[in-house]
């Protein structure tokens, strides 16, 4: 068990980079081959390239602030959580593999987004999903694996809930 440890401790954290390194490339290609702002319809009625940019947090939050405090105290929180997270996958505290894995993939999502902000002062988004007229707020590579880390986490904490441990004697 001892030697399996270290050997998954490198394949998350080779995950991590996966995830921070595919963030990080395809928002290159968008900031160098589109204009600011730039929408193009991929999918009629269901999902549309378009190139912007978020000062503020998920979905919006915080993004019309001028306060100077803004970017110093998303990038202090973003690096908070990537220690949290670190230390959880670093002491086997994430949970088991699905909940290892979701943490992982918010791992390397957080730190996309978190090196946005200290490189640009704001996150590059271009997908924008929608149905219909119903559009959720564009986001990019890092927060889906933000969103598909998350899920993971809450399908283990629901398997765990449904199927309890049974305590060893």
């Amino acid at each position: 068990m001892s030697e399996n440890v270290p050997r998954r401790s490198l394949l998350f954290a080779f995950l991590a980079v996966v995830v921070l390194v595919a963030d990080q490339l395809s928002k290159h290609a968008v900031e160098a081959w589109t204009a600011a702002g730039t929408s193009r319809t991929l999918i009629p009625g269901l999902l549309n390239f378009v190139h912007s940019t978020n000062p503020g947090v998920a979905f919006g939050l915080l993004a019309d602030s001028n306060s100077t405090w803004r970017t110093p105290l998303l990038i202090f929180f973003d690096v908070a959580v990537i220690g949290l997270i670190a230390w959880l996958l670093a002491t086997n505290r994430a949970g088991g593999l699905l909940g290892q894995i979701g943490m992982t993939l918010i791992l390397g999502g957080a730190a996309g987004n978190v090196l946005d902000r200290i490189l640009h002062r704001s996150v590059t988004d271009f997908i924008d999903f929608h149905v219909g007229g119903y559009h959720w707020y564009t986001f990019n590579l890092a927060d889906s694996a933000i969103v598909i880390g998350a899920a993971l986490v809450i399908l283990e904490l629901l398997h765990d809930w449904q199927h309890p441990r049974r305590e060893q004697a």
